[in-house]
């Protein structure tokens, strides 16, 4: 990929995609600011060499354009951290835009409104690529988080300006390169939460890739009912395709590790109601939204022994009290051993950031599902696009 630092920024319109897909709370303000946090030295590089940054990004999953979505808190985040100039402008394209871009001055910093706001940033729309890139000289793509993603600011922008990654990504990349092709072992594997279609191809590449691979959430209590260890006496329809996408998984490996006991809870949540027990005995109006204390010491031993650590997915239901404390253990036990750990993951961040140990996670990745199918081993759709952007310069060159 081309080099951030080999190119002249000063005087440049620097069309830069980061992540502030933040969380906003009831009264504007962004309640936790890792991810723009994380952008900071490449904005930082970019305004101390004289360019002129336009900042573009999404915020959630609005449908349309909906101002509870707006990045104008964000910008405001951003303003705080940086101390520098920041204008925000409510609109993301059209001729105000233009007019705001006109104005810059060098090391100015102009922030435009979500992405989402149109269509065309998610069906990868062509002429909204177009009418991105005409607002910049070069595009710099620093949203690691986003990368999985064939969006027009992601796919769209590199095919017309010269386009960069910027350091976060640059990061991003090389860490999580060196854990899958060169780590410390024994390395373990840990992987949670919900999403269970997206972390098939990523279990099978680490159980080739690792030591121990430790499951929770719903992916574990998934392989508990193919291996026969919890009984359902049927399944709903998005149950049994799970079923069909788990039998793909070895699940005699050696490698795998399941909870032994749980926390349970109702499915039909109708009262308080939770109870440590067995997976085996789970009962039928029962669900399993924790692993138990077993299973947690079961973890214990073997994340002790670690050298490498990639964690991705919280163990229960974090977001409940009564759910938590299954990952929010083995946070605190990564953060206590002499291993390098890499951690990523929206639940995941948070039980770090709930326990004030960010600075005994030796890396802290702002991608979910970038993070996921990048140690999965699939192509990033705005890496790729980086590296074409990269040989149609090596081309021209030629």
């Amino acid at each position: 990929m081309n080099n951030l630092r080999n190119v002249n920024v000063k005087g440049k319109k620097v069309l830069l995609r980061c992540d502030l897909n933040v969380p906003v709370n009831s009264k504007g303000i962004v309640s936790d600011d890792f991810r723009i946090r994380k952008s900071i030295p490449t904005i930082e590089y970019l305004r101390s060499s004289g360019a002129k940054i336009i900042i573009i990004s999404h915020l959630g999953q609005p449908k349309e354009k909906d101002l509870r979505f707006s990045l104008r808190p964000a910008a405001r985040k951003l303003w705080e951290l940086i101390k520098g100039k920041i204008t925000f402008v409510p609109e993301t394209i059209g001729m105000n835009v233009e007019r705001e871009i006109k104005r810059m001055n060098d090391g100015d910093v102009l922030v435009l409104e979500n992405l989402r706001f149109f269509k065309g940033e998610e069906s990868n729309d062509d002429r909204f690529a177009k009418e991105l890139s005409s607002l910049g000289d070069m595009f710099v793509q620093d949203g690691f988080g986003v990368c999985h993603r064939a969006h027009a600011s992601v796919v769209g922008i590199p095919k017309y300006i010269p386009s960069y990654p910027g350091f976060l990504l640059e990061n991003e990349i090389r860490v999580l390169s060196d854990v899958l092709v060169s780590p410390e072992r024994p390395l373990v594997s840990i992987i949670g939460g919900v999403k269970i279609g997206t972390k098939i191809k990523v279990i099978e590449k680490l159980l080739e890739k690792s030591d121990y691979l430790l499951l929770g959430g719903k992916i574990a209590n998934a392989l508990l009912v193919a291996k026969g260890i919890c009984v359902k006496d049927s399944l709903t329809e998005d149950e049994e395709d799970l079923m069909e996408l788990v039998k793909s998984i070895d699940l005699t490996n050696p490698k795998i590790h399941l909870p032994v006991d749980g926390v349970m809870g109702l499915i039909n949540f109708d009262e308080d109601y939770s109870r440590v027990g067995a997976v085996g005995t789970l009962r039928r109006e029962e669900g399993i939204y924790d692993i138990g204390p077993e299973t947690i010491e079961k973890y214990r031993s073997i994340i002790s022994e670690a050298k490498t650590i990639i964690w991705n997915g919280p163990l229960g239901w974090f977001e409940k009290e009564e759910f938590s404390k299954g990952t929010l253990e083995i946070a605190r036990i990564i953060s206590q051993g002499i291993n390098f750990s890499a951690v990523g993951g929206g639940e995941t961040v948070d039980a770090i950031q709930k326990l004030g140990i960010e600075d005994k996670i030796e890396y802290i990745s702002t991608g979910g599902g970038a993070m996921l199918d990048f140690l999965g081993g699939k192509d990033l759709p705005g890496i790729n696009a980086l590296e074409e952007n990269s040989k149609k310069k090596e081309n021209v060159e030629d």
